[in-house]
């Protein structure tokens, strides 16, 4: 009988991580070495699974997973839809929830329902261009920042900001609110193409399992 080859999934360094292990843990799935927190390691193994993990940048998870490095990657909606990969989303683990929003001081608000030509400052350029461009058809100018997005509005850099909300909390402290949402986000499970065919069935009872204790 031919040797089992390794299954390998990228997981999305910090939280989602943890609770990804955790889920896995549920199904049966262990990997003792990478709770060590000062391991060196870049690639954790479980021998009698044939199953290797490792941990990555959010963002860099989809193309380890497009190109085949990893077989099955976790990470959150927001990166999937950013970065815009050919995978397979193939389950929602329901953890991870927020939401992608645009937000502003209230005095924005009209600007928005009058498809005014705003500028929007956001980490997250594609799902802000998106959104404006085919869902809301309004004109924008979309300025791409790295660090704390709610103080663009505050500055004068931009009317507005596409950006992750979870509680709220950080936007209220700076005098801004949500104006519109554009779509919910969670940690989902995704699949390279070529893998979903050659490893079809320990995939699928993978993905089986995490469902009875999601």
């Amino acid at each position: 009988m031919e040797e089992k080859r390794y299954l390998t999934f990228a997981l999305g360094k910090g939280r989602l991580a943890k609770k990804t292990l955790d889920l896995f843990e549920k199904i049966g799935i262990t990997c003792e070495e990478i709770k060590d927190p000062d391991t060196r390691k870049l690639i954790f193994v479980n021998e009698e699974l044939k199953l290797r993990f490792f941990l990555a940048k959010g963002p860099d998870v989809p193309t380890y997973v497009e190109y085949g490095a990893a077989d099955i990657g976790v990470v959150g909606k927001d990166t999937i839809l950013e970065e815009g990969r050919n995978i397979y989303e193939v389950l929602d683990l329901g953890f991870g929830k927020c939401k992608m929003c645009i937000c502003g001081p209230e005095s924005t608000r009209d600007l928005l329902k009058h498809h005014e030509q705003i500028r929007v400052a956001t980490k997250y350029p594609r799902i802000a261009k998106d959104y404006f461009y085919n869902k809301k058809h309004q004109t924008v100018e979309i300025i791409k920042l790295n660090g704390s997005i709610e103080l663009a509005p505050i500055v004068g850099l931009s009317e507005v900001i596409c950006d992750i909300v979870e509680t709220g909390t950080t936007l209220r402290e700076n005098g801004l609110t949500v104006l519109e949402e554009v779509c919910p986000l969670s940690a989902r499970v995704v699949v390279n193409q070529v893998s979903m065919k050659m490893e079809n069935e320990r995939i699928t009872k993978l993905i089986r399992d995490l469902k009875t204790v999601i």
